[in-house]
C-alpha cells in the first residue's frame, strides 16, 4: 500500500511570500509517482488552487480548516456549516466589541465560495484584503450578514479582545461550535476561527481516508500551527517544521531542522528511503 503525505500550506509548504520553490515542486511531484499526496489548509478552494498550480495532488483536499473536503476537480466530498442564524449572532457579538469578521460561505450547491467582510476593518484585516484584490469571490458590506451555508467565521485582532469574544460566543453556543485561537506568525496579531464542531483537520483526515481508501498507519502529516494538532494525533507520523509554534512542536514525532522558507517538507521527502 502506498504511503500518504498530507501537508498544511501556510508557514509549512508555502514560503513566507506565498510561493513554492522549483525545488519543492520537483521533489513533491516526484513523490507523487509512488505515494498519495494531499493538502490540509485553512484556505479556500480557490486560493488553494491558485497556489498549487503545477503541484500534484492525488487525495481530496482538506480546506477551510476541515469545513470543506473537495477534490482538485471541484467534487465536494464533505461539508460542515454554521447556520445563518448562528453566524449572524456571532457577527453581532463581535460588533459589540468593535470588531468584524471575514465570513467564508458556500454559494449554492456548486463549489462556488464567497468571502464577505464589513466596511469596518482593522489594520490586520486591511493587510489581508490587499492579497485578495484580484479575486472575484470577495465582497464588502456596510451591514455584514451571513449567508445560508457558512464554512467559518474568522476574526483578526489582538489576543485580549479575541479572548473576550470567544468567552461571549462560548456562553451562547458552548460546544456546538469549534473555536481556534492562534497567533499569526508574521503579522503580530491573533486569529479567532469559529467553525462547526466537527470542522477540523482531524475530521477532514478521516473523510479523506474514507474517500481515498488509505490506511492511517501509512500517513505522514506536516504542520506548524495549532489547527494542525488534530491531524498530528491521527497520523502515524507527525512532522513539524522548524518555524512551527512551540506547542505544536511538542506534539510532533519529528521536528525538522528547516523552516518553510528553507523547503522543509521537500527536504524531508527527498531524504526518505521508503517511498
Amino acid at each position: 500500500m502506498k504511503n500518504i503525505y498530507i501537508t498544511d500550506l501556510d508557514h509549512t509548504f508555502l514560503r513566507s511570500d506565498l510561493s513554492i520553490s522549483d525545488y519543492t515542486k520537483k521533489i513533491w511531484n516526484q513523490k507523487s509517482e509512488n505515494s498519495i499526496l494531499g493538502i490540509a489548509t485553512a484556505r479556500t478552494y480557490k486560493k488553494t488552487a491558485q497556489f498549487l498550480e503545477g503541484i500534484a495532488v492525488s487525495a481530496p483536499m482538506i480546506l477551510l480548516d476541515g469545513a470543506l473536503i473537495a477534490t482538485v476537480d471541484k467534487k465536494i466530498i464533505d461539508t460542515k456549516f454554521i447556520s445563518k442564524e448562528a453566524a449572524d449572532t456571532i457577527i453581532e457579538a463581535g460588533a459589540k466589541l468593535g470588531i468584524y469578521p471575514f465570513v467564508l460561505s458556500l454559494l449554492g450547491s456548486e463549489l462556488s465560495e464567497a468571502m464577505r467582510y464589513a466596511t469596518t476593518l482593522n489594520a490586520y484585516q486591511q493587510e489581508i484584503i490587499k492579497r485578495y484584490a484580484n479575486d472575484d469571490h470577495t465582497s464588502q458590506h456596510k451591514e455584514l450578514r451571513a449567508l445560508e451555508q457558512n464554512f467559518k467565521i474568522v476574526y483578526m485582532a489582538d489576543e485580549a479582545i479575541l479572548l473576550e469574544l470567544e468567552r461571549e460566543v462560548r456562553a451562547l453556543f458552548g460546544d456546538s461550535l469549534k473555536y481556534i485561537l492562534a497567533p499569526e506568525a508574521y503579522m503580530g496579531c491573533h486569529f479567532l476561527t469559529i467553525l462547526h464542531k466537527d470542522a477540523d483537520k482531524a475530521h477532514g483526515i478521516r473523510s479523506v481516508s474514507e474517500a481515498a481508501g488509505f490506511d492511517l498507519d501509512k500517513l505522514t502529516v506536516f504542520g506548524d500551527n495549532y489547527n494542525d494538532i488534530g491531524m498530528f494525533k491521527l497520523a502515524n507520523k507527525a512532522v513539524a517544521v522548524a518555524n512551527a509554534q512551540e506547542g505544536v512542536k511538542a506534539k510532533a514525532d519529528i521536528v525538522l531542522p528547516h523552516t518553510n522558507d528553507e523547503d522543509a517538507v521537500a527536504r524531508y521527502l527527498e531524504g526518505l528511503k521508503d517511498g
